[in-house]
């Protein structure tokens, strides 16, 4: 039984989120104006998974971090989520307060 990537759908989330089109969200990720919506179609609904550099372009973008779109966990995406949109200051502080 294979697994479906969790990347399309955090990907949507994601671009939704930030108020971006498809083709707004690939243009600014670095693919060509004339093909940004219907590769963002696609890796959206699963037809093709964007290769780590691309993701990371596409993170980059959103201002979230790469492994978000990895996370296997709703609850860890969110957190991840959160975490990217904080200032260093407050990440220092949240690491600090999360040591066992």
């Amino acid at each position: 039984m294979a697994i479906d990537s969790p990347i399309k759908i955090r990907l949507k989330e994601a671009r939704l989120r930030a108020g971006l089109t498809q083709e707004k969200l690939g243009i600014l990720a670095g693919i060509d104006e004339n093909n940004a919506s219907a590769k963002m179609n696609q890796y959206e609904k699963g037809t093709h998974i964007p290769k780590y550099p691309r993701l990371k372009d596409l993170a980059d973008a959103l201002g979230v971090p790469s492994a978000y779109f990895y996370a296997e966990t709703d609850e860890l995406a969110e957190l991840i989520y959160c975490y990217g949109k904080l200032n260093s200051k407050a990440k220092q502080k949240l690491l600090k307060n999360a040591q066992p």
